[in-house]
């Protein structure tokens, strides 16, 4: 008996391997992707209390926490759109995949990549609480907590020699919470410029890979192998705060434009310009201003009965787009009655000037911009201007050269510490935001006055309302940083009408502008003096050059 039974025993190794090779061989070209099956749902009634306790972690935010809200509408919008979603989702992917694929064919003997299916099946990602924060930005900041437990149908087929390979991606599972900020907020359609999203924590993504039927993460190690990678990799791009930004608007059409220099303009002289009073004289003066600037324009002073006015006075004006725009120049007759008469005008492109370099412009005055103009053939005299366009210190590096070839780089500018405060001049922006619950005891009509360094400027007033809002910019410029010095900031209100007392103290606040000068900027909420319950949002930014 043990002789046959070892003989039997060689036999059946013999036979077993070969047709177990064969066996495997025939699974190996010719097995397929199952088809994913819709999972089984019962309602919570039905569970007895280990299962209730074993789903207790997967009850929904909102519930457990006061700080995010239910969406069920939300969830019942992806719910509705899914379908479509669906479609439009594996159309990009398979677009995405598609150069990816390419690039790989030929190598490593692989002669086709496709996707025989692509679905991200009938379940759609469910929103358990949404969480937004207030901020004094102008920005929308949410924070999700996404959770899909998906049924995807996603079977990819290798083609490698002559033999066909199938990896079909199962039981996918993602939970994360990621921080999605819409900004900034534009007066354009749809509203903001940009998506930003974070993660907050590393996210936890769970699923199988059928390879010729068999799952493969069941391999010891690989599954924990596989995990670590992907949470390692999706936490090094994203994880706060690494950051996504997704462009929703152009650039041009969005962009929230700040100043980024001073351009100083000496106004020489003039020669040889026209005689425009009874007595064959003028009285000259220049008017200087920004393109694209709704600011009041600057003024030298009057020379009486002059021609060849010499002035030699200089005069500083915030420049925000350097490449595009254009110093005007307009000189005028003074007249003590009537309108006064233009004598001439230019226009000098900021693009010209190289940064830091004075540069001297003597140009023949036109009588419009036009140049085909007939009119611009007489002549009207010569008008001498130096320039020079100063960038401020933290912008500086976006300046390299003329500024026709303007491109953006790294800012290298270091904010200076506590400790230590850069000297010399500089721009102070104050923007008034806006206030909240500020009242008046005979009316409401709130406007804000802005006082600094004995100048003034006043917002608009706004009828009717304790929450005015105006997000209106002043600017001072100072030859010194403002080192214990304060801002003073009046709410008032002014009736319509004509009537006694019209004008009404809403409130005030003085605010110091050391934090400003060693931070760079500033932007909180303010309680007003003087007012019950009274609040004004303020941002004030310190630049200098």
């Amino acid at each position: 008996m043990g002789f046959l039974s070892t003989f039997l025993g060689i036999i059946g190794f013999g036979f077993g391997i070969p047709m177990g090779l064969l066996v495997g061989f025939f699974l190996f070209i010719y097995s397929e992707a199952k088809d994913v099956e819709d999972p089984v749902t019962r309602p919570l009634y039905e569970l007895d209390s280990s299962a209730l306790q074993d789903i207790l972690p997967e009850i929904p935010f909102w519930v457990k926490n006061p700080d995010y809200d239910r969406v069920d509408w939300l969830n019942k919008f992806i719910s509705d759109m899914w379908p479509y979603l669906d479609k439009a989702i594996c159309s990009a992917i398979r677009t995405t995949a598609q150069p990816i694929f390419a690039e790989y064919i030929g190598k490593y003997h692989i002669k086709a990549i496709e996707f025989k299916n692509l679905s991200l099946g009938t379940l759609s990602p469910a929103i358990y609480g949404l969480k937004v924060y207030e901020t004094n930005e102008k920005e929308l900041v949410m924070e999700p907590a996404v959770r899909w437990a998906g049924n995807p149908n996603i079977v990819l087929g290798l083609k490698i020699l002559s033999l066909e390979i199938t990896v079909q991606l199962v039981d996918l599972q993602i939970f994360t919470s990621p921080r999605i900020a819409l900004k900034p907020l534009v007066p354009t359609f749809p509203c903001f410029s940009s998506i930003v999203l974070s993660l907050m924590e590393k996210p936890h993504v769970d699923f199988g890979i059928n390879v010729l039927g068999g799952d493969i993460m069941s391999i010891p190690g690989l599954y924990r192998y596989v995990q670590e990678t992907i949470k390692k990799q999706i936490a090094s791009l994203y994880l706060w705060p690494q950051t996504l930004e997704i462009p929703v608007l152009d650039a041009s059409t969005a962009a929230i434009k700040k100043p980024v220099g001073i351009l100083h303009v000496n106004v020489v002289r003039a020669l040889k310009l026209l005689k425009k009073d009874i007595l064959g004289t003028s009285d000259p003066y220049v008017k200087l201003s920004l393109g694209g600037e709704r600011l009041p324009a600057k003024k030298t002073t009057i020379k009486k009965k002059n021609l060849n006015p010499e002035w030699n006075e200089k005069f500083k004006l915030i420049v925000k787009e350097p490449e595009t725009q254009v110093l005007q120049l307009e000189v005028y007759d003074w007249d003590k009655v009537g309108g006064h008469d233009r004598l001439g005008m230019q226009l000098v492109p900021l693009k010209l000037l190289t940064p830091y370099e004075t540069k001297e412009f003597k140009l023949d005055l036109l009588k419009h911009t036009n140049i085909s103009n007939p009119q611009n053939q007489k002549k009207r005299g010569q008008i001498h201007v130096e320039m020079n366009f100063v960038p401020f210190k933290e912008d500086s590096a976006k300046f390299s050269g003329p500024l026709n070839g303007y491109g953006r780089k790294e800012s290298r500018f270091d904010r200076a510490s506590n400790d230590e405060v850069e000297a010399g001049a500089g721009l102070l922006s104050v923007t008034v935001l806006g206030a909240e619950d500020v009242e008046g005891e005979r009316h409401n009509n709130p406007y804000a006055l802005v006082l600094f360094r004995g100048e003034q400027k006043k917002t608009k007033m706004i009828k009717r309302t304790r929450d005015p809002l105006w997000d209106e910019e002043f600017q001072f410029m100072l030859e010194e940083p403002p080192l214990h010095e304060k801002i003073r900031i009046e709410v008032k209100s002014k009736r319509t009408g004509i009537s006694f007392r019209s004008k009404e103290s809403l409130g005030h606040v003085e605010i110091n502008l050391t934090d400003v000068v060693h931070n760079g900027r500033i932007n909180e909420k303010y309680h007003l003096i003087n007012s019950k319950n009274g609040v004004i949002q303020v941002e004030i930014r310190w630049k200098t050059v």
